[in-house]
């Protein structure tokens, strides 16, 4: 499992993701779960990051879940039409 940080926005997108994406490298199994939990402070570029990680991980065969979405990151996924894209992990 991956973890998101306490802040999320677009000065820190880039770095973020880099991170999350060497942990994908790293990571064994078939699937990649992002806990955002932590998630405290966040913008549209949290979406983005964690739509990269969607990606990276359906490339390398792996499904994707995201544990603990807050609730208004969840709302801006519906506002933006991607919450199908985010499903929950169990």
């Amino acid at each position: 499992m991956l973890v998101l940080p306490p802040e999320l926005t677009h000065r820190q997108a880039s770095a973020c993701l880099r991170l999350l994406l060497q942990g994908l490298q790293a990571l064994q199994g078939p699937r990649l779960v992002v806990d955002a939990g932590p998630l405290a402070v966040f913008d549209s570029a949290a979406l983005a990051v964690l739509l990269e990680c969607r990606r990276e991980a359906l490339t390398r065969g792996k499904d994707f879940a995201v544990k603990g979405l807050p609730a208004g990151l969840a709302s801006m996924a519906g506002l933006y039409g991607v919450d199908g894209l985010l499903p929950a992990a169990a």
